[in-house]
This record gives C-alpha cells, structure tokens and sequence, in this order.
C-alpha cells in the first residue's frame, strides 16, 4: 500500500468522496462519505448505549468568553478562529462595498462578535456545569463541528470537521478510570473494523518554546492519549481519537463541584469522525461495496 497526502487527497476527489474547494482544509464530503461517517457515529452511538449519557448539539460557534476565560489564546492562539461582522451605518456600508469591489482590504470594516468558532468539541459543555454535581458526576455526549485555522493540502488536517464527543465530570479516580476505559473501547472499536489502531501518550500542539514544556508536561503525566491509524504515513500515523485528563482545570475555572463538595475533575475524549472515515477508506479501499464482509456487516447490519 502506498501513502502520500497528495495521492490520497487525488483518490479522495476522484472518487467523489470530497469535493476541493479554493481554501486548502475546507472541502465538501460526498454522499458516500457522508454515509460512512453516519454509519460508524451510530456505532459509537451503539457503543455507549448503556451509559446514560446527556447528548447536545451545540452550534459551530461559542461565547467568545469561553476561549478568553479558559486561556486558550495562551496555548494555540494560532488556532482560535474569531467571528467579525460590520457594525457600522449606511454610508459606512458604501465605503466597504467600494473596498470589497475595488479589490481593496476590507478588514478593518469589521468589528469583533461576541462569539467565536468552537476550537474544541468539549468547550461548549463547561460553562453548564458551574455549580454541583449529581451524586455520580455528569457525563455528556455531543455531535460537534470544531474549526482550527490550519489550512493545509493533507486531506487528514482539515479546517473544520466533526467530533462525537463525550465528557466525563466527578471525582478525579471515577474520571481517570472512565478515561482508561474509553481509550480501551476506542481502541477495541476501530480494530473489529480492520484498521491497524494502536494508542499512544500524546501532547497537544501548544504554541511557542513555552508549549514545548507544557507538551513535556502532558506527556509525563500521561494527561493524554491518542489512537493512530496510518493514513497518510506509517511513519506518522494520524491521530484518529483522543482522550485528555484535564484534572481540575475546568472546575477552578467554572465553579464545578462534586456531590460531596470536593474537587471536581473532568476528561473528554474525542473520535475525529472524518479522520476515521479517512482511515477506512484508506485501508479498505474506496468502494465500500468491496470492503470485507465482516467491516460492511458492522456498518450495514
């Protein structure tokens, strides 16, 4: 099998599963793609049947205070996408329009929003636990669009996709167990479709020569775990789940208590679901009616 961004983004187009677009990281999906990745959300669905969890939609956009209060424009202000709109009166309108007909920039028309978009599926959720805990703590499930200003021609790194995303809040033993659990389930999940997952430690990208320590940081302690799946490289495959042990970030931050008063913590964990897709075309082939027979009876019971 050979790997490459360039032959499996072509392989992607000519098989109609994408559609390219001008900006690098935006293009559309399919209905066979799509299909697929309706598909093996149900799986997870499946999967998680029996744990009760809350599920939510949220939009693609999030109060621009999460971000702020969270401080993640200290680690990956690179990333943040912030959502500007024109304000101004009529004859301030002409004046963009003149702009934006004579080819000029126009920017500087535009005002700062009170939202920006999501840059992490678990973000929304947070803000909604201030306050305490059930007895056994909350767990939630969402269905996420995600954006991070990454444009790139490797169809794997996209600038928005999709996350089916779960997240656990309690006491800090409940939660790290139910992480470990995940990470297993996650793992148990992509091989009984064929795909050659294996999990790792992991950092985040933080930004700058300070995010080289703080990656050091969540590797040490084993904060976060990834499954990879050879998708463009075997040499670096592609992180296709991740499972992050925030420790008490998000309560110091929201105000979340447990039950009995203590510390509460919290751990989320993520399936990229179009980079999940990716790996089982990669490994299947394009034609989902030549896939194995025991892969399309997963997926087509």
């Amino acid at each position: 099998m050979e790997y490459g961004a360039d032959s499996f983004y072509k392989e992607l187009v000519e098989n109609g599963l994408i559609v390219p677009t001008r900006v690098p990281g935006s293009f559309g999906r399919g209905a066979v793609f799509e299909d697929v990745l309706a598909r093996f959300d149900g799986l997870i669905t499946q999967l998680a049947k029996d744990d009760a969890a809350e599920f939510f939609v949220f939009p693609p956009v999030i109060d621009r205070m999460i971000i702020e209060k969270t401080a993640y424009l200290d680690s990956f202000p690179n990333l943040a996408g912030t959502v500007f709109s024109f304000f101004g009166n009529e004859r301030e309108a002409k004046g963009l329009s003149a702009k934006v007909t004579g080819g000029e920039p126009w920017g500087d028309t535009q005002g700062m929003t009170e939202v920006c978009l999501n840059p992490a599926a678990c973000y929304p959720i947070y803000p909604t636990m201030t306050g305490t805990l059930p007895e056994k703590g909350r767990l939630i499930t969402m269905f996420q669009w995600v954006y991070r200003h990454e444009p790139s021609l490797e169809p794997t790194r996209m600038q928005s996709f999709r996350v089916r995303e779960f997240v656990q809040a309690g006491a800090p033993e409940a939660v790290v167990a139910w992480r470990d659990m995940w990470l297993q389930r996650g793992v148990e999940l992509l091989t009984s479709l064929g795909l050659p997952a294996k999990p790792d430690v992991a950092a985040d990208p933080f930004f700058g020569r300070a995010g080289k320590m703080l990656a050091n940081n969540q590797i040490d302690q084993k904060l976060k775990f990834e499954v990879l799946i050879p998708v463009i490289s075997t040499e670096k495959p592609t992180a296709c789940c991740s499972f992050n042990y925030h420790q008490d970030k998000f309560r110091d931050i929201f105000e979340i208590k447990t039950a009995d008063g203590e510390t509460a913590h919290t751990a989320c964990l993520g399936f990229g679901l179009e980079r999940c897709v990716m790996a089982l075309f990669k490994t299947h082939g394009f034609r989902p009616a030549d896939w194995p027979a025991g892969v399309r009876k997963h997926l087509w019971p």
